[in-house]
C-alpha cells in the first residue's frame, strides 16, 4: 500500500512539472508572436510603399498619352473627367489616411496584446493551481477509499454475520406471515361455514314458519268454517226460539186486547158521564187506528236478523237487531204523537193534567206487531213518548218535538236519550 502511494505522488509531482514546462514555453512563444507580427506588418508595408512609387510615374504618363490621344473627346467630356479626377483625388486621400492609420492602429493592437500577456500568464498561473488542487484532491480520495476498503475489509465478516442475521429474522417473519395468514384463512373459512350455517338455519325457520302459516290457516278455515257451521246452527236454533216467542207474543197481545175492548165501554161510559168531548173523541179515533193495525199485522211476515244493539231497561240489558230498533224507535214516536193529542184533548176539555188517565197512555199497544221485541218493552217506551207528547199538547210548547202540518215529531236527541241503543 505504502509503495503505491509513493508511486502515484511521484507521477502526480513529474505531471505537474511538465504542465508547468508547457505553459511557460506557451507564454515565451506567445511573446514572440507579437514581436514577428510586427516585423511582417512593417516589411509588407515597405512592398505597398515601393510599388505605389513605382506605379505614381506610369500612372502619370498613362493619362498624358491618353490626353494627347483624345483631346477632343476630353474637351467634350471635361467636366466628366473633372468630376473622375475629383473622386480619384478624395480615393488616394482616403487611402493616404488609411496608410497612415494603419501603424497607429497596429500599434495599438500591440500595446493590448501586451496588457493581455500579464492576464493570459495569471489565467494560466490560476489553471495550474486549480490542476493541483484538483489532483490532490483525487489524491486524498484515493486514500479516503483506500481506508474505507480497509475498513470494509474488517467489518465484512461483522456485515456478513448481521447480513445472516437479517436474513434468519426474514425467514422467521416470512414464516409468520404466512402462519398468520394460514390462521386467518382458517378464521375465514370457519366464518364463511357458520355464515352458511346460519343462512341453512334461517331458510329451515322460514319453511318452518311457511309451514307454521300454512297449518295456521287451514285450522283457521277449519274453524270458520265449524264456526259458520255453528252460527248457522244457532240462528236456525235462534229462529226457532223466536218463533216460538213471537207466538206466545201474539197469544199475549190477543189476551190482552180483550181485557181492553172492555175496559173501552167503561172508560167511554166514564167519559160521556164526564162531557168530556174531546177526549171521547181522542179515544175513538185512537181504537180506529188500533182496528187498522190489526188488519196490517195479519199480512206481516217474520225475518231473522242477528243481533247488532243493546240496550239497558229495568236493571239489565238486552240484545236488539235491527229489525228490533226500528221497532222500539217507531214504539217512541207512536207514543209521542199519540200524547200531543190526548194532551190536546184534554187541554180543549179543561180537564185537569193527567196523562196516565188517557186511554193511548194505558192501552200503549199502537204499531206493535208482536214480533222482535216483547209487548212490555214496547209499551215501555211506548209510554216514555206519550208522557213527553202530552207535556207538550197540553202545555202548548214544543220541547220534545215538533209540528209540522199537524204532524208531531219527537226530536232525534230525546229519541236516542230515551232508547240510549249501544253497538255490540
Amino acid at each position: 500500500m505504502k509503495a503505491n502511494l509513493f508511486m502515484q505522488k511521484t507521477m502526480a509531482s513529474v505531471i505537474g512539472a511538465a504542465l508547468l514546462l508547457a505553459m511557460s514555453g506557451q507564454a515565451a512563444a506567445q511573446q514572440e508572436d507579437p514581436q514577428r507580427q510586427q516585423q511582417k506588418a512593417e516589411k509588407k508595408q515597405q512592398r505597398q510603399a515601393k510599388k505605389q512609387e513605382q506605379q505614381a510615374p506610369q500612372q502619370q504618363e498613362q493619362p498624358a498619352k491618353k490626353q494627347e490621344k483624345q483631346q477632343p473627346q476630353q474637351r467634350q467630356a471635361q467636366p466628366q473627367q473633372q468630376q473622375a479626377q475629383q473622386q480619384q483625388a478624395k480615393k488616394q486621400e482616403r487611402q493616404a489616411q488609411q496608410r497612415q492609420a494603419q501603424p497607429q492602429q497596429e500599434q495599438q493592437q500591440q500595446a493590448q496584446r501586451q496588457q493581455q500577456q500579464p492576464d493570459q500568464q495569471a489565467q494560466q498561473a490560476a489553471r495550474a493551481q486549480k490542476e493541483q488542487a484538483r489532483q490532490e484532491a483525487q489524491r486524498q480520495q484515493q486514500v479516503q477509499q483506500e481506508q474505507q476498503a480497509a475498513k470494509n475489509q474488517q467489518q465484512q465478516p461483522q456485515e456478513r454475520q448481521a447480513a445472516q442475521q437479517r436474513l434468519e429474522q426474514q425467514r422467521q417473519n416470512q414464516q409468520q406471515q404466512e402462519q398468520q395468514r394460514a390462521a386467518q384463512q382458517q378464521l375465514e373459512q370457519q366464518r364463511q361455514n357458520q355464515i352458511q350455517n346460519q343462512q341453512r338455519q334461517q331458510q329451515q325457520e322460514q319453511q318452518r314458519a311457511a309451514q307454521q302459516q300454512i297449518e295456521q290457516q287451514r285450522r283457521q278455515q277449519q274453524e270458520q268454517i265449524q264456526r259458520f257451521a255453528s252460527q248457522q246452527r244457532w240462528s236456525q236454533q235462534r229462529a226457532l226460539q223466536e218463533q216460538q216467542i213471537q207466538q206466545q207474543r201474539l197469544s199475549q197481545y190477543s189476551q190482552q186486547r180483550e181485557q181492553l175492548q172492555r175496559l173501552e165501554w167503561q172508560r167511554r161510559s166514564l167519559l160521556e158521564r164526564q162531557r168530556r168531548v174531546a177526549q171521547l173523541r181522542y179515544q175513538q179515533r185512537y181504537l180506529d187506528n188500533l182496528r187498522q193495525d190489526q188488519l196490517r199485522l195479519q199480512s206481516w211476515q217474520y225475518s231473522y236478523a242477528p243481533p247488532q244493539y243493546r240496550y239497558y231497561r229495568g236493571g239489565r240489558y238486552y240484545q236488539a237487531n235491527r229489525y228490533s230498533a226500528d221497532m222500539l224507535r217507531q214504539a217512541v214516536r207512536n207514543g209521542y204523537e199519540e200524547g200531543v193529542r190526548a194532551g190536546l184533548s184534554d187541554r180543549e176539555d179543561r180537564w185537569r193534567s193527567n196523562y196516565q188517565d188517557s186511554y193511548g197512555y194505558q192501552d200503549a199497544s199502537y204499531g206493535y206487531n208482536g214480533y222482535y221485541v216483547g209487548l212490555s218493552d214496547y209499551r215501555y217506551y211506548f209510554r216514555e213518548g206519550f208522557r213527553r207528547g202530552y207535556e207538550d199538547g197540553y202545555y202548548g210548547r214544543s220541547r220534545y218535538g215538533s209540528n209540522s202540518n199537524g204532524a208531531f215529531n219527537i226530536l232525534t236527541g230525546v229519541l236516542q236519550t230515551i232508547l240510549n241503543l249501544q253497538n255490540l
